[in-house]
């Protein structure tokens, strides 16, 4: 029997599914110590914390390491393509998950949920009643979405469809934008939207996209909310603006530093609503996302390439390492 690592517990079905082709282990730990040393026989391992780089070179054994998620910045794929070692993900499956997320963390800032709820729970009905005069709807107004993959896709079609939002989008292939949608330089962007979204995958050219002078260029009412990746903010930049109130609200799912530090100054602003990287965690994304890891690992012990192959480089030294 094959051995297939999992850096966490898997949704039943999957687990299910992976039983008649291997024994499923879950790691013990997260550190790069542990999940190497754990990595060792390992023939399969499905990815949801961070990977080193060293893994790769100490697993004889691994065929494949595939992403329970689409993102692949916990898997250095560099290390894993001189290695050998296939990389997969499973793209798509949690972004209806993500973009409902997006919405509700929105809807949450404009109708001040945080502090109404705060209000009505220590200061009373009145006190809590008097935060509707400041809130606001969604409809009509414009979102700027950053990244126009499957989860900027999912979001843009709650936004026009289910809100009426006008829809700028930015984006590294214009020509795929879908119908409606208006392509804007990120400039542009951060200038007319009412609320900007951040989708994009974290890459050399969007670490620090959200910097200093693009945050500057927002407008004091608008909204920004982060389901891509940490480093793509400038938090101190973030953290000034809404301090300031030279931004009106932000909505972090993700950070450069994670966990988030309980004394990390988000945690202290009343325009801030922090989650602990979740949005696309559901129980239908979890299930989906694990079928998917689970069918890509069946699929390498069959002898077969994954279906969504993201390192098509190192297949032929992958071939040569198990011909026969």
């Amino acid at each position: 029997m094959a051995t297939i690592l999992s850096t966490h517990p898997l949704h039943p079905r999957a687990t299910e599914m992976l039983a008649p082709h291997g024994d499923l282990l879950i790691a013990s730990a997260l550190d790069g110590a542990t999940l190497t040393a754990e990595a060792r026989n390992a023939d399969i391992i499905i990815v949801r914390a961070p990977l080193p780089a060293a893994l790769f070179a100490e697993a004889p054994a691994l065929r494949a390491a595939i992403r329970h998620g689409a993102g692949l910045d916990m898997i250095p794929v560099a290390a894993a393509t001189k290695a050998g070692v296939l990389v997969a993900n499973v793209p798509g499956v949690n972004a209806r998950s993500v973009a409902e997320h997006v919405i509700f963390v929105t809807l949450a800032l404009l109708r001040r949920f945080r502090a109404m709820d705060g209000d009505l729970r220590t200061l009373g009905w009145l006190a809590a009643r008097d935060h509707a005069n400041l809130t606001n709807e969604l409809s009509g107004r414009t979102i700027g979405i950053v990244g126009m993959g499957n989860v900027g896709r999912a979001v843009f079609s709650i936004a026009r469809d289910g809100f009426g939002l006008n829809v700028f989008a930015n984006t590294r292939n214009p020509a795929n934008l879908p119908s409606g949608a208006r392509f804007g330089t990120i400039e542009r962007l951060v200038e007319e939207s009412d609320v900007i979204v951040l989708c994009c995958p974290l890459t050399p050219e969007t670490t620090g996209l959200i910097s200093r002078e693009r945050i500057g260029r927002m407008k004091s009412s608008a909204l920004l909310v982060n389901v891509s990746r940490g480093p793509v903010i400038d938090d101190d930049a973030l953290i000034e603006a809404l301090r300031e109130n030279r931004l009106a609200g932000a909505a972090l799912d993700v950070f450069a530093t994670q966990p988030l530090p309980s004394d990390h100054p988000y945690f202290s602003l009343p325009n801030v609503i922090v989650t602990p990287h979740m949005a696309g965690i559901t129980e239908e994304s979890m299930e989906r996302m694990g079928i998917g890891a689970a069918a890509e690992a069946i699929r390498v012990l069959a002898g077969e390439l994954p279906v969504n192959l993201c390192n098509r480089e190192a297949v032929e030294h992958y071939r040569r390492r198990f011909r026969g």
